[in-house]
């Protein structure tokens, strides 16, 4: 029962250093206060706070918190899980950034994102490979995929529909930045996603390089599929990974980093080994992992991630730092 103790309660994130307060009291003091010392990629929280709800809190006393975005960008408002290592509230890391890896599920991805349920072992995941020091200590931020459970829309601006695109290149990344302490750079943000979410999370890396730098994509989903696209040829084009790493080859950067994670009993892999012979050149890095016995799920995408995929996207990725002392 102690998993569910304090659900449904106010939670903040970021303690100040000096008053060991939480910096979500609605002062934007906390980590908001900070001076990010001798780092000019450290972020404050920009605020404003979102008011977040714990749905579940970890044996290590972590806890995931849901809020209710409005996308300012977009125009579409969801839900967001967020979740922070025992890092993030540790006075040594007052002053830093720390890297985001947005995690997308499969399937409609709404009205939930299934990687906000613990049962997974995404964020234990992150935190053993912390103390194992195969895994940097992320902000998982975790956005419903659609704003229905009718279509997939691919995560993009789908004329005359609501604009997913922009709610998860834009949206949800200042979001984090509002809440959390992240970095300028590109170096502190990636993707990771199963299926339908590993197509969307390869797909925004590849369309916007100058924000994104990583993904791990499980599941062999390659090319856009929503019905909606129909009559919409060009910008279904816009937003096909295929054809977003040619560009990105024939203009040579910047470089991008896909691991792609594929169960050995699943379908799927041949569509990633295709990307990878065709694209898997210049600035676009692709690696592809085997998942011994590995099912079409998130469990074993989790274990993927264990086995070395985290390990991966840690080494191409920007690491929080301590202050001495």
């Amino acid at each position: 029962m102690e998993w569910f103790s304090g659900n449904g309660e106010t939670v903040s994130f970021g303690k100040d250093p000096a008053s060991g307060k939480g910096s979500g009291d609605g002062s934007q003091g906390g980590a908001q206060a900070a001076t990010p010392s001798g780092d000019p990629d450290v972020l404050m929280p920009t605020g404003p706070k979102a008011d977040f709800k714990q749905v579940a809190k970890l044996d290590d006393g972590t806890i995931i918190a849901k809020t209710t975005l409005a996308g300012a960008k977009s125009g579409f408002t969801g839900d967001v899980w967020v979740w922070a290592p025992k890092q993030y509230d540790d006075p040594k890391y007052a002053k830093s950034g720390f890297p985001v890896l947005i995690a997308l599920p499969g399937g409609e991805g709404y009205p939930t994102n299934y990687w906000a349920d613990r049962s997974l072992g995404l964020h234990k995941a992150i935190s053993d490979g912390v103390k194992a020091g195969t895994s940097l200590p992320y902000v998982v931020i975790m956005p419903v995929l659609n704003p229905d459970a009718k279509y997939y829309y691919d995560g993009s601006d789908i004329p005359g529909q609501p604009k997913m695109g922009t709610w998860m290149a834009e949206d949800v990344p200042n979001f984090a930045k509002a809440n959390f302490r992240t970095y300028k750079s590109r170096d502190g943000w990636a993707f990771m996603g199963s299926s339908s979410g590993a197509f969307v999370g390869m797909k925004t890396v590849l369309q916007h390089p100058d924000k994104f730098k990583a993904v791990i994509a499980s599941g062999g989903e390659i090319v856009p599929d929503s019905p909606l696209w129909k009559g919409h040829q060009a910008e279904m084009d816009a937003n096909n990974p295929e054809k977003l790493a040619k560009k990105l080859i024939d203009s040579n950067g910047p470089e991008v980093y896909i691991n792609f994670q594929i169960g050995t009993k699943e379908t799927g892999k041949d569509r990633m080994v295709k990307f990878q012979q065709q694209y898997g050149k210049g600035p676009v890095k692709t690696t592809i992992r085997d998942i011994q016995n590995g099912e079409h799920n998130g469990w074993h995408y989790v274990r993927g991630m264990k086995e070395g995929s985290l390990e991966w996207i840690s080494k191409v990725l920007k690491a929080p730092k301590p202050e001495a002392g």
